[in-house]
């Protein structure tokens, strides 16, 4: 079963968006990721941040990363939850440690933190009523 197969057997809450919507709007945050953090990267490598401060960064991207493989690959529904959970906790982290030294990364991770935490709710939602 291929993985667009598998994802539309799931029961999912009525209020889902549609799976064409996902890829325009990861494309935008993913933008809005790379400057930012980018940005949070070359500063800590210039030594005006330290590794402390970039920990959750660099955490939240592997998060990030890891969630499309448990949840479509592995086609783990569990593991995705934990993911997507572990995502928004390192994006908090990141942007209260950032908030005192570079204010517009937070501001610019507004859309991030929002998506993140739609789908933090949405993936424990088609957890649960695919338990």
């Amino acid at each position: 079963m291929s993985t667009y197969d598998w994802y539309q057997t799931l029961i999912k809450p009525t209020w889902a968006p549609p799976s064409w919507l996902f890829g325009p709007v990861w494309s935008v945050l993913y933008a809005l990721i790379a400057v930012s953090f980018g940005f949070v990267g070359y500063k800590f490598f210039k030594g005006n941040l330290s590794f402390w401060i970039i920990l959750p960064f660099i955490l939240n991207l592997i998060f990030n990363f890891a969630f499309t493989p448990l949840q479509f690959g592995l086609q783990n529904n569990v593991l995705a939850a934990v993911d997507i959970l572990l995502v928004l906790a390192t994006l908090i982290w990141a942007l209260i440690a950032i908030w005192p030294h570079y204010k517009w990364v937070v501001y610019i991770n507004i859309p991030y933190l929002a998506w993140v935490s739609f789908a933090t709710v949405l993936q424990f939602t088609i957890t649960y009523l695919n338990w």
